[in-house]
C-alpha cells in the first residue's frame, strides 16, 4: 500500500458546523458521493471528481467543525473493500467513484485523559439478564454495583443505554435494576453494544466524549463494545466492579488487555465522584449518600 499522507497537524480553517448535502445517487454532475465519518457520525456528501486529500480535509470541517478539537491531529483513512476494513489514505489519492472515509484522532489529549463530567458522558449497562444469574460469577455484587451506577445517572441527568442479549431466549433485565428514565432498551444478537440504534442515540446527544461500561460478559460483550467504542474516537471507562463473567481467568485477562489499549478499568465509586468533582457539587450529598456503604469486596478484587 502506498504511504499514508501526513498527519493532519492542527486543523486549519474554521469549523462551524453544517449538514450534508444530500450525497448518494442525488450527487450533482460532476461530482462524487462520499459518505464522511467520524467518531459515531456518518454523513453522506458529494466531492467534485479528482479531489484530493485537502479537499477532503476541507469537508470534514465543514461537516463537522463543530465537534472536531482543532489541537488534536488526524489521519483520513479510507474504506477498502478489499480488505474489509479502514486503511491510511494512499499518497496522491484522488477521488473517482462512490467511497467512504473518515477523519480519525492520532493522539489523546492527556491533559483531559480521564476527565469524567456529566455533560459528555453516557453509561452503557450491557445484558444483565435473568438467565445469566446462575452463571455469571460474583452476579449477585455486580447487579448491586450497577443499580447504585444507574442511580448516580439519574441523579445526574446521564442518559444510560442499555442492552439485552436476544432476550427472547435469555430473558429481560433483572428486576433490582431499575430502568426508569433510561434512554434506550434495545435486544441484539451481535455480542457488541454499538448497534445502529446505539450510534443514532449518540449522535442524538452533543459532546459524548465518554462511555461508562459495565455488565457481563467483561471478555464478550464488554470487550467488543470497548474496542468499537475506541475505534470511533470515544473514550471507554470499564467499572471493574460491576463487570463479570462465567470464568474469572476470562474476565482478568480481557481487563489487562482492555487495559493496555489505553481503556481506562475503574471503579464505581471512582466514577461517581468524578462526575460530581467537588463536595460543593449541588449533587454531591446524594452521590455521597449512594456510596456511604462500600462496593462488595467479593471475589472480583484478586481477579481485575
Amino acid at each position: 500500500m502506498a504511504a499514508a499522507e501526513p498527519a493532519v497537524p492542527a486543523l486549519p480553517g474554521g469549523g462551524g458546523g453544517g449538514g450534508g448535502s444530500g450525497g448518494g445517487a442525488g450527487a450533482p454532475s460532476g461530482t462524487v458521493p462520499v459518505l464522511f465519518c467520524f467518531s459515531v457520525f456518518a454523513r453522506p456528501s458529494a466531492v467534485p471528481h479528482g479531489a484530493g486529500y485537502e479537499l477532503l480535509i476541507q469537508k470534514f470541517l465543514s461537516l463537522y467543525g463543530d465537534q472536531i478539537d482543532m489541537h488534536r491531529k488526524f489521519v483520513v483513512q479510507l474504506f477498502a473493500e478489499e480488505w474489509g476494513q479502514y486503511v491510511d489514505l494512499p499518497k496522491g489519492f484522488a477521488v473517482s467513484e462512490r467511497c467512504k472515509v473518515r477523519l480519525v484522532p492520532l493522539q489523546i489529549q492527556l491533559t483531559t485523559l480521564g476527565n469524567l463530567t456529566p455533560s459528555s458522558t453516557v453509561f452503557f449497562c450491557c445484558d444483565m439478564q435473568e438467565r445469566f444469574r446462575p452463571a455469571i460469577k460474583y452476579f449477585g455484587d455486580i447487579i448491586s454495583v450497577g443499580q447504585r451506577l444507574l442511580q448516580g445517572a439519574r441523579i445526574l441527568g446521564i442518559p444510560v443505554i442499555v442492552t439485552e442479549q436476544y432476550p427472547k431466549g435469555l430473558g429481560s433485565t433483572v428486576q433490582e435494576i431499575d430502568l426508569t428514565g433510561v434512554k434506550l432498551v434495545l435486544p441484539k444478537t451481535k455480542f457488541s453494544m454499538v448497534l445502529p440504534e446505539v450510534e443514532a442515540a449518540l449522535a442524538e446527544i452533543p459532546g459524548v466524549r465518554s462511555v461508562v461500561l459495565f455488565g457481563v460478559e467483561t471478555h464478550v460483550c464488554i470487550q467488543q463494545t470497548a474496542l468499537e467504542l475506541v475505534g470511533r474516537g470515544i473514550e471507554v471507562h470499564i467499572v471493574a466492579d460491576a463487570t463479570s463473567s462465567r470464568s474469572m481467568m476470562d474476565r482478568m485477562f480481557a481487563l489487562e488487555r482492555l487495559a493496555r489499549t489505553g481503556i481506562i478499568v475503574t471503579t464505581s465509586e471512582a466514577v461517581l465522584l468524578q462526575l460530581v468533582a467537588d463536595k460543593d457539587h449541588p449533587k454531591f450529598k446524594e452521590i455521597q449518600n449512594l456510596i456511604k456503604a462500600s462496593a462488595p469486596e467479593s471475589g472480583l478484587l484478586s481477579k481485575v
